[in-house]
C-alpha cells in the first residue's frame, strides 16, 4: 500500500513539473533535458519503491502511474472544463504579424525560438503570419496571411 501511495504522490509532482517547465520546453526536448528527465524518473523510481525490488512493487507503482493517466484522460474528457487545467489552453502568440512578446514571456519562450519554429514552417518574416497559436503540448500553429490578387 505505500508503494502505491508514493507512486500517486509522484504522479502528482511530476504533473507539476511538466506544467511548470512550460510548453516550449515540452514541445522538443534538447538532449541535455532528455537525459535530466530520464535521470529524473530513475530517481523517482529509487524514491517510490525505496529498497523493495519485488516484482509486485514495481508492478504497483507502474499500475498506480498508469491508472492515474487513464483517470486524468478520463476527466479530461468527462469534465471539459477541466482540460484547461490539466492539459493547458491554447494561446495566441502572434496576431496581424505582431509577435504578443507578453504571451510569449508567460510561456517562457524567447522571440527567436519563436522565429525559429515560424522559419520552420515556411515563414521569412512575422509579417506573412496572420496568427500563431502555441498549443497545449507545445506546438506552435501557424496561419499564413491570405494572399491579395
Amino acid at each position: 500500500m505505500e508503494i502505491i501511495l508514493r507512486a500517486a504522490v509522484v504522479f502528482v509532482v511530476l504533473w507539476l513539473i511538466t506544467r511548470a517547465v512550460g510548453r516550449s520546453t515540452l514541445g522538443e526536448l534538447s538532449s541535455f533535458e532528455l537525459l535530466l528527465f530520464i535521470t529524473m524518473g530513475d530517481l523517482v523510481e529509487q524514491g517510490i519503491t525505496q529498497e523493495d525490488h519485488s516484482m509486485a512493487g514495481g508492478l504497483a507503482a507502474v499500475s498506480t502511474m498508469a491508472l492515474l493517466t487513464v483517470i486524468v484522460g478520463w476527466a479530461n474528457v468527462r469534465w471539459p472544463k477541466l482540460s484547461g487545467i490539466l492539459h493547458g489552453e491554447p494561446v495566441v502568440s502572434l496576431s496581424n504579424g505582431r509577435p504578443d512578446t507578453k504571451a510569449l514571456r508567460a510561456e517562457r519562450m524567447a522571440l527567436h525560438d519563436f522565429m525559429t519554429a515560424a522559419r520552420g514552417e515556411g515563414f521569412k518574416n512575422f509579417s506573412d503570419i496572420d496568427l500563431a497559436v502555441l498549443e497545449p503540448n507545445g506546438k506552435i500553429s501557424f496561419f499564413a496571411k491570405e494572399q491579395e490578387g
